[in-house]
């Protein structure tokens, strides 16, 4: 099947060859087989089922979580000339039922549906008439983490999708997904039922992006310092509550950044205008909580920034890497300090969730924070975290500027006295206070500026005893107790520090931040950020092609990523093609578009209009 199925992705999609395992996937389901793709954001997941579907007989039925993503994946399959349809509840009844009658005519290729529609029992019975004819290709689970109860994307309804396999156990399924650690893939194989699937497991590398991270000092002045590198760009600004997304959305509007907020707070259709504003616009920055983001399909954002700590590095992996899908340079920023892991806390302790997730989630939480506090490259430790080896990256803030360690034995020893003769019921601000010797109003009250420990770390400032208490709650010697409002408890770690019999070796915090100056140069930590990989530069021809781009995807109302990819835009430039032949040999043009755009695009190359 391998020569049918280069043949459609050449004709079809105008590319080449194959990337990574995408031939033996698309092998697999040809022949009838069932897969579980884990594949990285950008590495091409949706050719592993969109070509079997067009190989196999009938219907390829794709299970996807929002109406955006559908819109516009069914947008770029027409613009292919592939017969797609969705279903969802963005469609009036009419249009239901005029996307069911080509559904079982046998007039789609593809059809993608919402996991609530999929289920209801109209679809189902739509499906079992396909089925007994032999009509249904392939069903797709896209975004298949979210079957994940304990997961950060969980939809209640992805867990009913094993009934698929339960009515329809002879037509073959693919789940996919670009984050799965290792408890979270089993969740999605003993749910859907994947047992005898397939598994295939790509890199989870994204060389392309550059992770760096800074300690949280006046984060709106680290923001706007980050934005400075990025002017033009498309990028997303995460935080975690809806009321800091409003205000800084509104704070990068007054300082000139076209910025939208996003966030389950606004309106159905508020939400709709700016996730389209951002899709189709060029240089939108949104600012959002997690409710946005889970399969945004624009290629061209340039940046992701994080202004709080996410609650687990699952989580912070799916949301970088939204950023430089289309393998150009691509940053990912974030700002985070001690009270994001006391806030992280107490949302799990407040959580119904049973006891047993409530300790997996802490052990997330945990794991997040030693990536922050690490003195080991970024890329390394993601990567191990998902159970893949690496070698240092160069392309990260600890590769390109290596921190200093230093002996924080002695440190850790103080902070751990300070906290036990206090009582372990106070949080970082006050037992910082009693270390630096500073008579506050609180600390006079309950007598603690006559404890043997007032005083005696005068040797670091309030910031470099933040660091160490970071560092300290990432190396599992601390605790933040939710429950008790923050208050930092030893753990059964604690004891071998405070008896000498385990060093501690620590990160300098002017490392992990920066002097003022150098951050506000770079943003980054320490030295002078070094020179960002550039794109390829653009020109006349790349400009007069984006012009026509624009005017193509406001006519046609898609994402201007639909009609062309930016990558598709510098080949052409690049290539000079001056004929329709010319033009099929260009990377992301296969015949439809040729037909459909072929003489214009050519004009343009000319030099025409």
């Amino acid at each position: 099947m391998s020569a049918a199925a280069h043949e459609i992705l050449s004709r079809v999609f105008g590319y080449p060859s194959f990337r990574g395992q995408q031939e033996e996937v698309v092998d697999q389901l040809v022949a009838g087989g069932d897969a579980l793709v884990l594949m990285p954001t950008g590495g091409g997941k949706s050719l592993c089922y969109q070509i079997p579907a067009l190989l196999r007989s009938g219907v390829g039925v794709v299970v996807s979580p929002l109406i955006a993503l559908m819109q516009d994946q069914v947008g770029a399959l027409r613009q292919v000339g592939v017969n797609a349809a969705f279903i969802n509840s963005s469609l009036d009844f009419r249009a239901l039922v005029d996307t069911e009658r080509q559904l079982t005519a046998g007039e789609l290729d593809l059809v993608y549906v919402a996991p609530e529609r999929l289920l209801g029992e109209r679809f189902l019975g739509i499906l079992a008439e396909l089925v007994a004819r032999q009509r249904v290709a392939l069903f797709a689970i896209d975004e298949a983490h979210c079957v994940s109860q304990w997961g950060h994307d969980f939809r209640p309804e992805y867990i009913q999708l094993g009934e698929l396999h339960q009515r329809f156990p002879g037509v073959p399924r693919i789940a996919l997904t670009a984050t799965a650690d290792q408890l979270t893939r089993q969740e999605i194989i003993t749910r859907l039922h994947l047992e005898r699937a397939r598994l295939f497991v790509a890199s989870f590398d994204r060389p392309n992006i550059r992770y760096q991270i800074v300690e949280r000092d006046n984060p709106r002045r680290q923001l706007l310092s980050f934005l400075g590198q990025h002017r033009g760009e498309a990028g997303i600004v995460y935080c975690l509550s809806r009321r800091k997304v409003d205000e800084t959305a509104s704070w990068l509007l007054a300082q000139g950044i076209r910025a939208l907020p996003y966030h389950a707070g606004l309106g159905a259709g508020d939400r709709q205008r700016h996730q389209q504003n951002f899709l189709r616009e060029e240089g939108v920055v949104m600012v959002a909580t997690i409710a946005f983001g889970m399969g945004i399909d624009k290629p061209d954002v340039r940046f992701v920034a994080h202004l709080d700590l996410p609650k687990s590095l699952e989580a912070y992996y799916q949301e970088t890497g939204r950023a430089g899908r289309d393998g150009d340079p691509a940053e990912a920023w974030m700002t985070y300090g001690l009270n994001d892991v006391v806030i992280h806390r107490q949302m799990i302790e407040d959580s119904a969730a049973p006891i047993e997730q409530k300790r997996v989630e802490r052990q997330k939480l945990d794991s997040m924070l030693a990536y922050c506090e690490s003195a080991t490259c970024r890329r390394v430790i993601l990567l191990n975290y998902f159970g893949e080896d690496a070698l240092p990256c160069g392309n990260c803030d600890v590769c390109l500027d290596p921190p200093q360690v230093w002996d924080g034995t002695v440190a850790a020893q103080k902070v751990l006295s300070a906290a036990l003769r206090t009582g372990q019921r106070f949080g970082a601000g006050h037992l910082i206070d009693v270390l630096r010797g500073k008579s506050t109003d609180k600390v006079r009250q309950f007598g603690h500026d006559r404890l043997p420990t007032f005083g005696v770390g005068s040797e670091l400032d309030e910031m470099g005893w933040r660091s160490v208490l970071r560092q300290l709650l990432a190396a599992g010697v601390l605790e933040a107790d939710a429950a008790a409002y923050g208050a930092l408890k030893l753990t059964d770690g604690a004891r071998p520090v405070l008896r000498g019999e385990a060093a501690l070796m620590l990160r300098r915090r002017s490392d992990l931040s920066g002097s003022r100056a150098a951050r506000g140069r770079s943003g980054v930590g320490g030295a002078a950020d070094p020179p960002r990989p550039h794109r390829q530069q653009d020109s006349p021809l790349v400009d007069r092609l984006r012009q026509w781009r624009s005017a193509k995807a406001r006519e046609q109302s898609v994402p201007a990523y639909v009609i062309l990819h930016d990558r598709t835009l510098f080949e052409i430039a690049a290539a000079l093609p001056a004929s329709s032949q010319e033009l099929l040999a260009v990377p992301g043009i296969g015949l439809a578009k040729v037909q459909r755009y072929g003489d214009e695009l050519l004009a343009l190359v000319a030099g025409g209009e």
